[in-house]
């Protein structure tokens, strides 16, 4: 891959580039082809990685104040911001997302960066009036050394918003990304080099979720674990950090709603309840795939909708098209085995692949699925590709009970002209953010972010983050 500077097969540990006894595959998901090599790290380099965290938080990491740290991250957002284009094309390439995509999350890793290096020096603790011959007042520390486990989906961004917010509070990090999609984590990694991060601040291992990941999410020197990825592997990492007895953010899984009622304008919904379903081939844990509607509107709603499912185009990452490729062929696997089970809806769309897409790449057609009741397994269960299910309601009790009649807790959305309701429900929609007239608010920093049941717990984002990557403390002071 030409737009690499960077050795991906290493793993950096305390300021050192090394080399593993193993490496694994990097394939394009456009192609199919191999197009790299990155490191398999284990329990020996986790080991390794820790210890050096730990010695920066004693050494020079450690003896930064707020304001020097803040400013190392603004840097390190720079030099993202002058090599986005190649970031972008790595993450295309890596991933499978459309170009554009993937320059959206290059700015939106400079922008994390940016955020959090002002935000640094501007965590304050408070005064707490108590008894006459006191002063109480409280602290806000780092953990200590902070576990970062990235998904596949958006490694830049989840990286900006974990470990930007954690090296903020003055954490020292190491992450573990995705086997699938590990080179614009490792891009980052030697960009925070090139910033001026002192050694052991920042270091990443590379490797196998059973190998690296499992060491690292029971290491007894880390202090806490960010999470981001699936429901199952979110249980295994919890119970891992039960046993040191250390905190967890996770962000899991979800199955988002957009509710639409008849007073909606449907002109400026429906960009929003295609395109929130489809972004990066519908991997995505906040994707809106179930759109409900009330009854009165539904045909209009999904007929509107099957118009822009059959315009979009599915190709390779670097072609630009709608969508690109899933992440892997197992991954593609897993969709179509839900789409085998979607006896009794009715498909009403589908994109198109277009015609010179490579063979061996992991391509699947948009499918908007109609006549769903709200008990089908499709409309319950997360699918993780491009697919949406269209579910009829008939008044706002209904709405609320099949929004809220899932296990997960994410991202929801209500359309409608009335603000008596948009309050109603923006209280009674049981997800960690719910947007009115609006989904996603263009990604928004700045805006906590995390859920509810089994979309997991802990908040990203914002000043959230850093609260949840720091540990409070109360000094209570007796004068007399």
């Amino acid at each position: 891959m030409k737009e690499l500077w960077f050795d991906p097969a290493r793993v950096l540990i305390g300021g050192d580039w090394a080399a593993t006894e193993a490496v694994l595959p990097v394939e394009d998901p456009s192609t199919g082809a191999g197009v790299a090599e990155i490191a398999r790290g284990g329990a020996a380099e986790i080991d390794a990685a820790v210890e050096a965290a730990r010695k920066a938080l004693a050494g020079a990491w450690g003896a930064l104040d707020a304001t020097e740290r803040g400013r190392l991250l603004a840097r390190l957002g720079r030099l993202v911001e002058e090599r986005a284009e190649a970031l972008a094309r790595i993450e295309a390439q890596d991933v499978g997302k459309p170009l554009k995509q993937a320059r959206a999350g290059a700015l939106a890793l400079a922008r994390y960066l940016e955020f959090y290096g002002g935000a640094a020096d501007k965590l304050m603790g408070e005064t707490i009036p108590y008894r006459v011959g006191y002063t109480v007042y409280t602290l806000r520390e780092p953990h200590g050394v902070t576990a970062h486990i990235i998904p596949w989906n958006y490694p830049m961004q989840i990286i900006g918003r974990s470990v930007g917010a954690a090296l903020a509070m003055g954490n020292a990090c190491v992450i573990k990304p995705a086997e699938e999609a590990s080179l614009t984590a490792l891009a980052f990694a030697r960009l925070a080099q090139e910033a001026g991060f002192p050694a052991g601040a920042v270091n990443i291992v590379p490797g196998l979720g059973e190998e690296a990941g499992a060491a690292l999410a029971g290491h007894p020197g880390v202090q806490h674990i960010s999470f981001t990825g699936s429901v199952p592997v979110g249980s295994l990492i919890q119970a891992a950090a039960a046993t040191n007895v250390v905190p967890v953010t996770l962000e899991l899984g979800g199955k988002s709603p957009q509710l639409v009622f008849e007073d909606a304008d449907l002109d400026a919904a429906l960009p929003f309840l295609v395109n929130a379903g489809l972004q990066n081939a519908g991997q995505t844990c906040s994707a809106a795939s179930r759109i409900l509607v009330a009854r009165a509107r539904y045909d209009e709603v999904v007929a509107r909708m099957a118009e822009r499912y059959r315009a979009a185009q599915v190709g390779p990452a670097l072609g630009d098209h709608d969508l690109g490729p899933l992440i892997s062929g197992k991954q593609k696997s897993v969709v179509q085995g839900f789409l085998d089970r979607a006896e009794g809806l009715e498909v009403a769309a589908e994109g198109q692949v277009v015609g010179d897409a490579p063979a061996g790449g992991h391509f699947l057609a948009p499918r908007l699925l109609a006549g769903a009741g709200p008990d089908h397994v499709l409309a319950r269960e997360e699918i993780f590709g491009p697919v949406q299910v269209v579910i009829p309601f008939d008044d706002e009790d209904e709405a609320v009970a099949i929004a809220n009649g899932t296990d997960f807790g994410l991202v929801a959305s209500v359309w409608s002209a009335s603000g008596a309701r948009q309050m109603r429900l923006a209280k009674r929609l049981r997800a960690g953010q719910v947007f009115l007239n609006t989904y996603g608010a263009g990604g928004g920093v700045e805006l906590p972010f995390g859920g509810v049941g089994k979309s997991g717990h802990g908040r990203e984002k914002g000043f959230e983050a850093l609260y949840g990557f720091s540990v409070l403390k109360t000094v209570a002071a007796h004068h007399g």
